[in-house]
């Protein structure tokens, strides 16, 4: 191992607080993976809070890896050393168990580079005992892990907090057995998916046909995990570390999943049902984070519509930031406590321009309550806003991209409203991004728009924007969005195109013209409504009838009102 890689991982490690070393030899070894840089990695809050629970146990041992930057990665090559862990130093293919959490399409390429840096062959079916189980964990794993089932032996559905535990005491239970019948015990755990016991066969035109079980004992679906009371399994900052993208920033999950039933939005409908932390174990929170580094983040899908959120805010001594509010439930309470930590930019989330597209996604906001918004902000001395907007919605038309154009103006109006007195004048910036349908969407069977009439889109956007005063416009490529939505979107066949890609450096359209395989199959094609999705082995506990009865609610603008956890049992989730 060269120096500089070591004394690299120990710089990092001298600046942690939290940091958990354990002595060699622990029953079970995991080296916990996060296929991108140190950096992003530790932004993650699930990586914390698996880290803490397996290193919580007295039999076990978690360290962490992560993608070396481009110039390391070098390193590694040339000197052919393999890929080791951050606390130890050890190299990955010597642990028991490698356990990816996985958040972003865009990283799938980065596991295959981490697997080849430590040695570890891509392909599950070319691996031996000799080699460590390979996990999938991470949001990725909920909506349509296929197109990685090639390279994991076994994949963990849905939240991770409680199946972790059991896995580990089944392969304590099952040590020295044959890797089949560890993976057999494995599928039998609520949540656990074994790839390699189910086979997919296709039609001609390369639609799914049929899934069948090669092992008898094998579950016919997947059942998500869900942990049912947040309070036990809140994420929070475990390791502290200036090196991230919150720099030292103590971060508290206070609320998971979102009721709002926005039908472009996966996450909103995976975490179903949402829950929230009681307001006593938040301002624990709050407490803690005073302590260890006087600012705490608060995280969630939709943190304004905390039902206790003024109480927190006044519990909170330190520095307070959120990430992006819901126009509608922004109070006075929080906006005057972010203005009091010395926030100068809020983000806020019309998604789209018109209050018609914004009726057909089931947005449930105004322009009212946007200016409102907006005019709450301004008036807190707050003086620039991110607004985020979608291109490429279902039934979207040019009308509805000019209406983006005259939202912003409005809120440009409201802001010189507040900036002239003060004689300084904030900026207002669009965040942009191209629309990806999702499973277990009401949009899933919906096709992406292509990326010419993207990029057109775009140019009209921008050459309207680059017009108002103290505005600009920051955006995705939508060529890469398009990546997205057929990784997002496929199936068992994607596994050989990742796998060229990665040989061909990450360049997509060789891969597909090496392998034969068409993305547009995957991102451009409507699917019918009887159709076999590639996910449709997975139980999320929303019912497809529910989602299909909204994709209709959805043409005709109606709205669906917000959950009633509980109380309610449309879509299938509270039985």
């Amino acid at each position: 191992m060269l120096r500089k890689l070591r004394e690299k991982s120990d710089s990092l490690l001298a600046e942690e607080r939290g940091t958990v070393y354990k002595a060699y030899g622990a029953e079970v070894e995991i080296a916990l993976a996060y296929p991108n840089t140190y950096h992003i990695g530790m932004s993650n809050l699930g990586m914390h809070q698996i880290y803490s629970i397996l290193n919580k146990r007295d039999d076990t041992s978690c360290e962490r890896v992560f993608l070396p930057d481009a110039e390391d990665i070098e390193e590694y090559e040339s000197s052919n050393t393999k890929l080791f862990s951050l606390e130890s130093k050890r190299p990955v293919s010597g642990f028991d168990i490698l356990a990816f959490s996985v958040s972003f399409e865009q990283d799938y390429l980065n596991i295959l580079k981490m697997l080849r840096l430590a040695g570890i062959p891509l392909n599950k079916e070319r691996r031996t005992g000799e080699h460590p189980f390979v996990v999938l964990g991470g949001i990725c794993s909920f909506f349509n892990p296929e197109p990685l089932t090639d390279f994991f032996d076994l994949i963990i559905v849905g939240e991770g907090e409680e199946v972790v535990g059991e896995l580990i005491d089944l392969f304590k239970a099952n040590l020295g057995r044959e890797r089949r019948e560890i993976l057999m015990a494995g599928s039998l755990i609520p949540g656990v998916y074994v790839p390699e016991f189910y086979e997919v066969l296709f039609n001609d035109d390369g639609t799914i046909r049929e899934r069948k079980k090669r092992e008898a004992g094998a579950p016919d679906r997947i059942v998500k995990r869900t942990v049912q009371e947040l309070g036990a399994a809140a994420a929070a900052t475990v390791i502290l570390t200036p090196h991230t993208e919150f720099n030292d920033r103590y971060l508290a999950e206070i609320t998971r999943g979102c009721g709002r039933h926005c039908r472009f939005c996966m996450a909103g409908y995976i975490y179903l049902p949402p829950r929230n932390l009681g307001i006593d174990a938040a301002t624990e929170q709050a407490h803690r984070a005073d302590d260890l580094s006087g600012r705490i983040g608060l995280v969630g899908a939709a943190i304004s519509d905390y039902p206790a959120i003024g109480e927190l805010c006044t519990a909170i001594q330190g520095n307070l930031s959120v990430s992006s509010l819901r126009a509608d439930s922004v109070s006075e309470a929080l906006i005057e406590r972010l203005a009091k930590s010395g926030h100068k930019t809020i983000a806020v989330a019309p998604e789209a321009g018109s209050e018609r597209l914004r009726k057909v996604i089931n947005k449930g906001i105004t322009d009212v309550d946007i200016l409102r918004a907006a005019d709450l902000i301004f008036s807190h001395g707050i003086p620039n806003l991110k607004l985020y907007f979608i291109i490429g919605l279902p039934t979207e038309i040019m009308q509805d991209i000019e209406a983006i154009i005259v939202l912003a103006k409005r809120v440009h109006e409201v802001q010189l409203t507040h900036a002239r007195p003060l004689g300084r004048i904030g900026r207002i910036t669009l965040s942009v991004n191209s629309f990806v349908p999702k499973p277990f969407t009401p949009f899933q069977w919906e096709p992406m728009e292509s990326v010419g009439s993207l990029n057109k889109k775009i140019r009209v956007l921008d050459k309207a924007i680059k017009k108002i005063g103290n505005m600009n416009m920051i955006h995705d490529l939508p060529k890469w969005e398009y990546v997205q939505a057929f990784l997002s979107r496929g199936d068992r066949k994607l596994g050989r195109l990742m796998a060229a890609a990665h040989e061909q450096g990450g360049d997509w359209k060789k891969a597909s013209k090496s392998t034969g395989i068409d993305t547009d199959v995957y991102v451009s094609r409507r699917r019918g409504f009887d159709e076999v999705l590639p996910w449709d082995f997975i139980d999320i506990g929303v019912r497809k009838e529910y989602l299909r009865n909204e994709y209709e609610r959805a043409l005709e603008g109606k709205f669906t009102p917000p959950c009633s956890v509980g109380s309610c049992k449309t879509c299938g989730v509270c039985k």
